[in-house]
């Protein structure tokens, strides 16, 4: 009997207890990279620092000029693009915070079989684009519209489905100005590089990493919901493999540390000299403003408030604290934990989900401060 492609695509599973990470996952660690956690010092984050993923593969792209985006569907006056084209457009310049919707899956128990993330799945940029609702007005979105459906060139097999990646936003977002989506073509004020989407790329602020498809190509206006793969069956919020689940969309409020001292190699344990010692890192929300930062040095008994800085009008990028702690000798545990305008703050209990989702568990750093130096 002939073998089918899905029978090369495993089903979405948990870790048995005391499972390692497998090959499978290693090879996923190794392909894609996270954020080295001593770069939240820059503002904005380098493109090669600047966490990715990849579902399947970088599409090689020979010739950009022959890169043609097309928006189609439910519209009045379907579009054909050429880059050239749609840089006549009247451009847009955002920063912008990206988190990988799986960010902290590793540290769950019990741990959802996937990309290994701990806590370093983010970057920021200052993403330059034409803003979607102009291409969308253009081409006269049609009564009845509901959603609007992005398609990457990125082509695989995901739990037996053979599938382009695909992900959907409601019309009503794709339209909208706060945020404001961006069909973007520059990051840090140069091309996009392939590992970040070249030519062209979505960037939705506020929302995980799923949303923001890369390699873009082609947009639809659809007057029904979108059921994709990558919508109805991936980036859901289940509890047991039978629910529908809640759609995962903006990104739960994070501050993380810059990692004080130095480490070691191993461990990733830090040391650092008793006496003052200044902490920082960085903290952010696609739910509301961040209007508080709380740091902790004794793994969690008692917190205590950070300064914060001002957004500097960047509504949808991180924004930097600080705090003073008095090191002592002896062994400690760092934790900072966020709080926006809409009252979501970090929890201190693992929140869980199948697919390892949303998990905003409050990071834990451990630190040696030695007798003697």
């Amino acid at each position: 009997m002939g073998r089918r492609i899905a029978d090369v695509s495993a089903p979405a599973r948990l870790a048995a207890a005391g499972e390692g990470l497998g090959q499978d996952e290693l090879a996923l660690a190794a392909r894609n990279h996270g954020l080295p956690l001593e770069a939240l010092r820059y503002d904005v984050t380098p493109p090669g620092l600047h966490y990715t993923l990849t579902h399947y593969d970088i599409p090689h792209v020979p010739d950009e000029a022959g890169w043609r985006l097309t928006v189609g569907g439910r519209v009045r006056h379907p579009l054909d693009l050429t880059l050239a084209r749609l840089r006549t457009y009247p451009e847009v310049t955002t920063r912008v915070t990206l988190e990988c919707a799986g960010n902290g899956r590793a540290l769950l128990t019990p741990r959802p079989v996937s990309q290994p993330w701990l806590v370093e799945a983010v970057g920021t940029a200052d993403w330059t684009g034409v803003p979607l609702r102009t291409l969308l007005r253009e081409a006269g979105v049609e009564s009845g519209a509901v959603d609007v459906v992005f398609t990457g060139a990125d082509h695989g097999v995901e739990r037996g489905v053979e599938q382009d990646y695909r992900r959907s936003l409601p019309l009503g977002v794709a339209t909208g100005d706060d945020p404001e989506v961006l069909v973007a073509h520059t990051m840090n004020g140069a091309p996009l590089p392939p590992q970040h989407g070249s030519p062209l790329r979505l960037v939705v602020p506020g929302w995980y990493g799923m949303a923001q498809v890369k390699w873009l190509r082609d947009i639809t206006v659809l007057d029904a919901p979108f059921t994709g793969f990558q919508q109805s069956v991936a980036y859901r919020l289940r509890q047991t493999p039978e629910e529908t689940g809640e759609p995962v969309t903006l990104i739960a409020p994070r501050a993380l540390l810059v990692p004080p001292g130095f480490p070691d190699f191993m461990s990733r344990t830090r040391v650092v000299a008793p006496g003052s010692v200044t902490l920082t890192g960085r903290a952010w929300s696609g739910r509301a403003p961040v209007t508080a930062v709380e740091v902790s040095t004794d793994d969690g008994r008692s917190w205590r408030p950070a300064a914060l800085e001002p957004d500097h009008g960047h509504r949808w990028a991180w924004r930097r604290w600080s705090f003073v702690w008095p090191a002592v000798p002896g062994d400690h545990v760092l934790s900072a934990r966020a709080h926006d305008a809409s009252g979501n703050a970090q929890p201190t209990e693992q929140p869980w989900n199948r697919g390892g989702f949303a998990n905003n568990l409050v990071q834990r750093v451990p630190v040696f401060c030695p007798d003697v130096v």
